[in-house]
């Protein structure tokens, strides 16, 4: 445990800042009034915090502010408008110990700008091994003469291609294609990455881009970052897997005011959980059950 508890903006405090700018030409003073609206005024955490809730309910609002206050590192950019230092002012947190320099905020963006670069370098490896392939046979065929010392990586380039079959000239030339792994299982690569020990972690969505197996993966890479290797994670999610972790506190952002439930009460959760049981039967009936 590090952060024990953030307070956020009240509605109070929302009002007295209104009144004070002096323009009132703004439609949206972001973040402000984002979290009042299901009356969200503290967190209180435990190794594991679970943000849920629909499109629109604040839970990747409240990581973002979270973040900025305790001056996180992050990857890529966010939505950051001109009053985002204003409102942390209003901000204020409880810590258990000091919050560790390598923690961070890993963001679904994060991810898909990782697995886009792995594809660019795998592309740009593609490109290179369709080039090597014919110069493999050229190589190999030509006729050679060193006539200087300038001419010897040409030669022993050459001797390679005479020395070694087509797969293992092109193999020898460039690295091992990334392309691997699937886009999910490059994004859980990422997770295992950048995730270390002692430190703080807030993930938004970490779900994107993951198989449901790969979610379960996550899950339990987290717990046992949580249990064994004193990390502490705040998620946003509504994944069910990983709302299953054992011992995780969630919080209902979609609830008026905000409560803590466990994740078989959640509607998300709850909606799987009947439309499985609507279809038992024909799990139950394997591939006996044929087409109705």
């Amino acid at each position: 445990m590090y952060l024990s508890s953030f307070r956020f903006a009240t509605k109070e405090n929302e009002e007295d800042y209104r009144w004070g700018i002096k323009r009132t030409c703004y439609d949206s003073f972001y973040p402000f009034g984002v979290l009042t609206k299901n009356g969200l005024r503290m967190l209180d955490f435990e190794p594991v915090t679970i943000l849920y809730g629909g499109n629109g309910c604040g839970k990747t609002t409240a990581l973002n502010i979270i973040a900025e206050k305790l001056g996180l590192e992050r990857g890529t950019f966010f939505n950051r408008s001109n009053f985002f230092e204003d409102y942390l002012k209003y901000c204020d947190y409880e810590t258990v110990s000091a919050i560790p320099k390598n923690s961070r905020i890993i963001t679904s963006d994060d991810v898909f700008d990782f697995v886009l670069d792995l594809r660019c370098i795998n592309e740009g490896i593609d490109n290179k091994r369709e080039a090597l392939f014919g110069e493999y046979f050229e190589d190999r065929d030509a006729h050679f003469q060193m006539k200087s010392l300038d001419d010897y990586a040409e030669l022993k380039r050459r001797q390679l291609a005479k020395r070694k079959t087509q797969s293992k000239y092109v193999r020898a030339c460039v690295a091992d294609n990334v392309r691997e792994h699937s886009n999910g299982e490059s994004a859980f690569m990422y997770f295992s990455d950048k995730i270390g020990e002692n430190a703080l972690y807030l993930l938004d969505e970490p779900e994107n881009s993951l198989s449901p197996e790969n979610q379960i993966r996550l899950r339990d890479f987290i717990f046992e970052s949580a249990r064994f290797w004193n990390c502490q994670f705040i998620i946003s999610t509504h994944s069910p897997f990983i709302l299953s972790m054992k011992g995780a506190k969630i919080y209902d952002l979609d609830e008026e005011p905000v409560d803590v439930k466990k994740w078989t009460q959640l509607s998300n959760v709850r909606a799987y959980f009947e439309f499985f049981k609507e279809h038992e039967r024909e799990f139950a009936m394997g591939n006996n059950g044929g087409i109705n």
